[in-house]
């Protein structure tokens, strides 16, 4: 939600102002910010030492190299959620690149570009509070899945609609199915692995996942400059739908424990 309020600011500063340099004044002030509410972080390593004492007592945890592989291709439920994880940054990295341009090519004003920026982040934050819970009750390869198959719906219907109106749905469609993606795939590298390997691998699985941002801005423009943003946007789309193949193959169709009511999860 931050994100989406960012992105909406963004556009009307830009609009009323220029694109620099009054835009990156908020920017300087949100990392100010946040840089101060650090200090109110609160270590959380007693709690993983809580829910390690109730698993049974297994070998020291592998190392960083074991990690790192087990994460990229020796496991292959880690590597399907690592896979998904780098796609759907992917296509954030598309979003934040390149549909601004692909907006404005086709007619749109700053203040329009910011309302689809923000639209997108805006819905995916919001019905992320009842995804993931939903995620316990019907499993985490459901969820993953389908998000990934909407996501890739969603850009190819970016590329073919002409109008905002269009194009809004296609955004909203897009943050429903990374809603539906994002805090899932958190959960299931959780469920994988024991509470004191969860850092190491989570920070492995983050590094394939946010290299997608890389991977997504230099691709996808890479593929604009040779054939044009909509055949960039198309192959975006190509490979997120191949992601949700290689993620019905590779990932685990049990659900995990019995979840909570959404109701006792918010209080």
């Amino acid at each position: 939600v931050a994100v989406a309020a960012s992105a909406y600011l963004t556009g009307v500063i830009a609009e009323q102002y220029g694109l620099r340099p009054e835009p990156f004044y908020l920017g300087i002030a949100l990392a100010a910010g946040g840089l101060a509410l650090t200090a109110l972080v609160r270590d959380t390593r007693p709690f993983v030492a809580m829910e390690a004492g109730e698993h049974a007592s297994g070998p020291p945890p592998p190392s960083l190299r074991r990690t790192f592989a087990d994460v990229t291709w020796r496991r292959p439920r880690l590597f399907g959620a690592s896979q998904a994880g780098f796609v759907n940054n992917l296509n954030d990295g598309l979003a934040w690149g390149i549909l601004p341009l692909f907006f404005f090519s086709r007619g749109l004003n700053l203040g329009q570009i910011g309302v689809l920026a923000a639209a997108y982040p805006f819905v995916w934050g919001v019905l992320q509070l009842g995804t993931g819970w939903a995620s316990d009750i019907v499993g985490r390869k459901p969820a993953i899945v389908g998000g990934l198959l909407l996501q890739a719906g969603a850009i190819a219907m970016i590329a073919i609609a002409g109008s905002f109106s269009s194009w809004l749905v296609a955004v909203v469609l897009l943050g429903v199915g990374t809603a539906l993606v994002y805090p899932t795939l958190i959960a299931a590298i959780g469920d994988e692995v024991h509470p004191e390997e969860r850092a190491t691998t989570v920070g492995v699985y983050r590094f394939w996942r946010d290299g997608g941002f890389v991977a997504g801005a230099l691709g996808a423009g890479a593929v604009a400059d040779l054939l044009g943003f909509e055949q960039a946007i198309y192959a975006v789309a190509a490979l997120t739908a191949a992601s949700a193949i290689i993620a019905a193959a590779t990932l685990r169709g049990s659900r995990p424990a019995p979840a909570p009511a959404l109701t006792e999860v918010l209080t």
